[in-house]
């Protein structure tokens, strides 16, 4: 038994983020167990069996154990931030409606434009608007953007699906596509913009091309290991067909809320305001954006977590103490008791991940500059005690055991610690190849819609194609969502 979870700990490191919560969760519970009842290893095998029978199959409590304790009911966990985030959609849901309301097919037919002009003119952002033309400008209105944004979403989700297909015959050849393509595209669309003379993101990409090849060469001794581990992740994935529609149904809702997000934005790019005020509201729409897209990846990745979960405890799908509908198990958790914690989780893993990895980017490549090192690494140990609180493996904990978001994060950070494949952990870079898909897919659907927008309104091709790249990425990374390493 212990032989099993010994080998599981590794082996879930090796699957990713989906089949961490099968191998390495059986580890995880035995860890916890004999922490918690400091038993012997006989009663903390069977205790293994009682708390994994109680959490994911649907035996009786008078079957499994004659303590009721040990067989709690879950409960919701992490409710104020749930009732953050359904607020934050009704704020922003009806503050996206309004705005692209305001300007369809009429100027400003809701008198918003009054409310803005003076809020950005008192905070010195914004002079006061010139007066309205005598003719209207059918750049002012919301129809005039709405179709790009719409192309967007169709190349976002053709290309979505097109990679979930392909990754599942054709692997390795897409994650090198992905490595190599990156740097390429983020160079060729810097030299466009150097050619259209916005030498700003002439340079930012210029700067991510660059940062892109640093980090493939510090890190290109791990590609091999990298692919071997996404190519386990897929097989294993690809093997419960019923999870490839889970994906496809978050992606589906993804593109329903975008709907309604691109109509607000593309109200507020033909708002009448100063640019600057238009950015600032953009800004904080992506924010939002970013994280609605954060909650449903992370949902689908604590439901594929179970699946996985459900299928390795028990033997396979064909078992016979298999639950009767597993997938209604794990989505029916996933969306009441654990929903609050993925909302939680949500707003931080995804930037504490991006700074972890630029600080390890950098680390890498300094050489004898003490003085240097030793600032990068201050910030180094100071992320890793955010990471504790905050890493990917905490969702596994979350769709296996219930528990909250930072109880979840501490256990699986003290279950490497203490088992010693921290250091497998770190060496995996298979989240990192699977993210410059991500950028890699927002970019064409970005620069599919630049293009149409340069010939129909090019003073806006900037703000216009910089959001339907957030669109293209956030679609890509619903489908990816069952592979990332979040």
């Amino acid at each position: 038994m212990m032989r099993r979870g010994g080998g599981g700990g590794g082996g879930g490191d090796s699957f990713d983020s989906d089949a961490a919560s099968s191998s390495s969760s059986p580890t995880i519970t035995i860890t916890i167990t004999t922490q918690d009842h400091a038993a012997d290893h006989d009663q903390g095998s069977s205790q293994y069996h009682t708390d994994t029978s109680s959490t994911t199959s649907p035996v009786p409590h008078n079957t499994t154990t004659t303590n009721p304790a040990a067989n709690p009911p879950r409960h919701c966990r992490d409710v104020f931030w749930l009732l953050i985030f359904i607020l934050h959609l009704l704020v922003f849901g009806s503050g996206l409606a309004l705005l692209g309301a305001n300007r369809f097919k009429k100027a400003d037919r809701l008198n918003i434009d009054r409310f803005t002009n003076l809020t950005l003119s008192a905070a010195g952002l914004a002079p006061p608007p010139p007066p309205p033309p005598a003719t209207e400008d059918p750049s002012r209105h919301t129809e005039t953007f709405w179709p790009f944004y719409g192309v967007a979403a169709g190349i976002g989700l053709v290309v979505a699906w097109s990679w979930l297909a392909l990754l599942g015959r054709h692997a390795e050849l897409m994650m090198r596509v992905s490595v190599h393509g990156l740097t390429t595209y983020l160079a060729v669309v810097s030299v466009f913009c150097f050619w259209s003379h916005h030498f700003f993101w002439g340079v930012t990409f210029a700067v991510g091309a660059a940062l892109q090849f640093v980090y493939l060469l510090s890190v290109f001794d791990r590609f091999p290991f990298t692919m071997l581990v996404l190519q386990k992740s897929v097989k294993m994935v690809w093997s419960l067909p019923e999870v490839v529609w889970v994906v496809y149904a978050f992606t589906i809702v993804m593109l329903c809320w975008l709907v309604l997000w691109s109509f607000g934005v593309a109200g507020t790019v033909a708002l009448s305001i100063d640019v600057n005020g238009r950015w600032w509201l953009l800004v904080v729409f992506s924010v939002s954006l970013f994280w609605t897209g954060a909650v449903l990846c992370n949902t689908v990745h604590v439901i594929v977590s179970g699946m996985v979960f459900l299928v390795l405890l028990h033997g396979g799908r064909r078992a016979s103490t298999m639950p009767s509908k597993p997938l209604l198990k794990t989505l029916r958790h996933a969306l009441t008791t654990n929903f609050g914690s993925i909302c939680y989780g949500s707003l931080f893993t995804a930037a504490i991940r991006t700074l972890r990895w630029m600080i390890r980017g950098v680390r890498s490549r300094i050489g004898n500059n003490e003085c240097l090192l030793c600032c990068i690494d201050f910030f180094f140990h100071l992320v890793e005690t955010l990471v504790r609180f905050f890493n990917k493996y905490a969702y596994v904990l979350i769709a296996v055991h219930g528990k909250s978001f930072n109880r979840s994060a501490r256990d699986a950070w003290e279950l490497f610690q203490s088992t010693g494949i921290e250091a497998l952990v770190a060496y995996d870079c298979s989240g990192t190849v699977l993210l410059m898909s991500v950028i890699l897919g927002g970019l064409i659907a970005g620069t599919g819609t630049g293009i149409w927008v340069w010939f129909k309104c090019s003073e806006k091709v900037i703000m216009v194609s910089t959001t339907a790249m957030l669109v293209g990425m956030i679609l890509v990374c619903g489908a990816l969502a069952k592979f990332m390493s979040t």
